[in-house]
């Protein structure tokens, strides 16, 4: 039996959504495989697909279920709240036995689990509270953020030979994104408990934006504060970074730019001597496990056996990797 993958992007009209078709304004393809049967038929909610990552990991989600014989349709909705929670609604009527969804919102999570109408939920991207996942019901598939950020502090204190003091900038990302308060309550905790004393001369969101990034990085300078190392909550700031370096005659072969995501663009950063350092989100991996994940839990399942669970059974977790010029060549 043939598998199709329904690319369907939500056309969203004076806050009009089309739930009876899921259709909006769609576009289809279509790969050969196992039938939707076996694996259920699964509703894939992402905001937007903008952003070098998110694409990354909505390309791997469409081939996870192509290479499992999974159903699966997309649908990308931008950050309106309200149009994911009446997709959801109309999941369970529409035959979708389980959902994978990047909210718009991580704390609408109540709401969402409700509208859900008893599907399982397998969260990506944006991490709900706790309080709002549930063991084979809710749960969250991505990686641990304070694992990256951690990653990020213990590098740049090796690089400056474990300083007692130092000036830092740190390019945040989404405002009150999970990823974003994470990466960052890890690098200032990392930093404090190795008995350095960190600075903080500049921290500003710039929206996982290269643009914003060095936008920022000029309002800086204007401070006329001195840096010692860049932390960024992913790469493509840190890349801005580099290029308001660049322009203001920086160092950055002596003041560390780091950043998270190991894309392609930050690996030959590196590898031309340029960024110092990111963490490798496994974009591919943690799509393979929402997708594995969602099937279990559509199909009545549970995680317990699944590699990566956490023992209180909301999570599964993909390891972070260091990248550095080590090893940078082989995700670049």
């Amino acid at each position: 039996m043939k598998n199709n993958i329904r690319k369907i992007f939500a056309c969203l009209l004076m806050g009009l959504l089309m739930v009876t078709s899921l259709a909006g304004c769609s576009s289809t393809a279509s790969s050969g495989g196992g039938g939707g049967e076996g694996g259920g038929k699964i509703l894939f909610i992402i905001t937007d697909t903008n952003d070098t990552f998110r694409s990354l990991l909505c390309n791997s989600v469409v081939s996870a279920a192509s290479s499992q014989g999974v159903a699966l349709d997309m649908v990308e909705t931008g950050a309106d709240i309200q149009a994911q929670i009446d997709l959801l609604s109309a999941a369970k009527g529409k035959g979708y036995s389980a959902i994978i969804l990047r909210s718009a919102d991580a704390s609408t999570a109540p709401q969402t689990n409700a509208a859900a109408g008893g599907l399982p939920v397998v969260y990506v991207n944006n991490e709900p509270s706790i309080d709002h996942l549930s063991p084979n019901e809710y749960i969250y598939v991505g990686s641990d953020e304070i694992q990256a950020g951690q990653y990020q502090a213990e590098y740049v204190l090796k690089k400056l030979g474990n300083p007692k003091t130092l000036n830092v900038i740190i390019f945040q990302g989404e405002a009150g994104h999970s990823a974003t308060i994470g990466r960052t309550k890890a690098v200032k905790q990392t930093l404090k408990k190795n008995g350095c004393q960190a600075n903080y001369v500049f921290v500003d969101t710039a929206n996982w934006s290269d643009t914003e990034a060095k936008e920022k990085f000029g309002i800086f300078m204007k401070t006329g504060q001195s840096v010692d190392a860049v932390i960024c909550n992913n790469d493509t700031m840190a890349l801005g970074a580099i290029e308001a370096m660049k322009e203001y005659g920086l160092d950055y072969t002596k003041i560390p730019v780091c950043g998270i995501d190991a894309t392609s663009d930050a690996c030959a950063s590196i590898m031309a001597g340029e960024m110092s350092f990111t963490v490798l989100q496994d974009a591919k991996n943690q799509a393979a496990a929402a997708v594995s994940a969602a099937v279990i839990l559509g199909s009545g399942g549970n995680l317990s056996s699944v590699e990566g669970v956490t023992s209180d059974g909301k999570y599964v977790y993909v390891p972070f990797v260091p990248v550095d010029s080590s090893n940078a060549s082989q995700y670049k």
